[in-house]
């Protein structure tokens, strides 16, 4: 498999953490989001929304967005599951990792920041508008699992849930929020980091990092 990324994209993040997990290896090719690499003609062939990350199968066929791609490798690698049997639970699952993927991290990514700007938007400015976006986020994300005992985002293994929250919560530190205010998503973010699927995942330890 080929795994197209960018050492600090969170949803690249989420489909690496979710490969370790599954044991699976993967060829890392990056593309530069920042000087445009992911605009290339080559790249756009593949990918014709010029995101990150893209995943292609040993059979070559390509698939795009970061939770449709975790949802794939589940179900054709089902061990360990990130999605719960129980549907009321698997919905759940969903629903919080939804919030993030779909309602506050393409809010605050890289482009919607690089269009505030062309419309004149001081860098403060811009920089506000993406911590209060983390906030808010993390804020209903912190309410949705209160009651959940964990240690992780809903029980003792990581699901899908987590796969978003980690990457979420290092996007937020990037953006200056206290993330001290969420002690249940601290609590999970913990768990998780605890396991080598996901510390060896994080922009650090990627060969890509600057």
């Amino acid at each position: 498999m080929k795994l197209h990324g960018y050492f600090r994209s969170s949803a690249a993040y989420r489909v690496r953490i979710a490969l370790n997990l599954k044991g699976l290896g993967a060829q890392h090719l990056p593309h530069h989001l920042r000087k445009g690499e992911q605009c290339a003609p080559a790249y756009l062939a593949i990918n014709p929304q010029g995101l990150v990350p893209t995943l292609e199968n040993d059979a070559g066929a390509v698939l795009t967005q970061s939770v449709a791609i975790i949802e794939w490798l589940d179900e054709t690698h089902p061990n360990p599951p990130l999605l719960p049997k129980d549907p009321l639970r698997r919905a759940k699952v969903r629903a919080f990792a939804l919030a993030i993927a779909c309602d506050t991290h393409p809010v605050q990514n890289l482009k919607v920041l690089a269009r505030l700007r062309e419309l004149g938007l001081a860098e403060e400015k811009v920089q506000d508008w993406a911590a209060w976006v983390n906030r808010e986020g993390l804020s209903a994300c912190e309410t949705l699992i209160r009651d959940e005992p964990g240690p992780f985002c809903f029980g003792d293994a990581p699901t899908l849930a987590d796969l978003c929250l980690v990457p979420q919560l290092a996007n937020a530190r990037r953006f200056g929020v206290d993330v001290s205010t969420y002690p249940r998503l601290l609590k999970a973010e913990a768990a998780a980091k605890a396991l080598p699927a996901f510390a060896n995942a994080a922009p650090e330890k990627q060969p890509d990092a600057e």
